[in-house]
């Protein structure tokens, strides 16, 4: 018979097994996004300007210019754009502030699925998928300040 004391211990051994990031490719990133998953774009409003965004993305600063964050504020506003316990996908520019993130949200904020598009935009435009101009009202933080 277990003890409550080494339930505790298991627990959250248990909780990570159904926690995880995963990388994915952009035919995955094209699939996961047609089925409804949240694709949540941070690179900065300079960025989405220069190269468009995902149609459908969120627009959602977490490092600004200087490499600043606020991660506190910026969970706050990714729970305003996403349902509890719904797969989030993130994209960056070329998949390394995305996993940076993706590995937060994961081993802090509690998110169970976590995708990191590992190429980013730079190689989903490189292959022709489409792209839409990034309009004011998408965007969720203010032009120069992290989220």
């Amino acid at each position: 018979m277990f003890r409550p004391s080494i339930i505790a211990l298991l627990l959250p051994f248990a909780v990570a097994v159904h926690a995880e990031v995963i990388h994915i490719d952009n035919a995955e990133l094209a699939r996961l996004s047609a089925s409804g998953a949240a694709v949540i774009d941070i690179r900065t409003a300079p960025e989405w300007k220069e190269t468009g965004v995902i149609a459908g993305s969120k627009l959602l600063t977490f490092f600004d210019e200087k490499g600043q964050s606020d991660p506190t504020h910026w969970l706050l506003q990714l729970k305003s754009l996403t349902k509890p316990g719904q797969p989030v996908i993130l994209i960056c520019r070329s998949g390394n502030r995305s996993r940076t993130v993706a590995q937060f949200m994961w081993q802090q904020a509690g998110y169970k699925t976590v995708y990191n598009v590992t190429s980013g935009i730079n190689v989903w435009s490189r292959e022709g998928r489409p792209v839409v101009p990034s309009n004011s009202p998408q965007v969720t933080c203010a032009a120069g300040k992290g989220c």
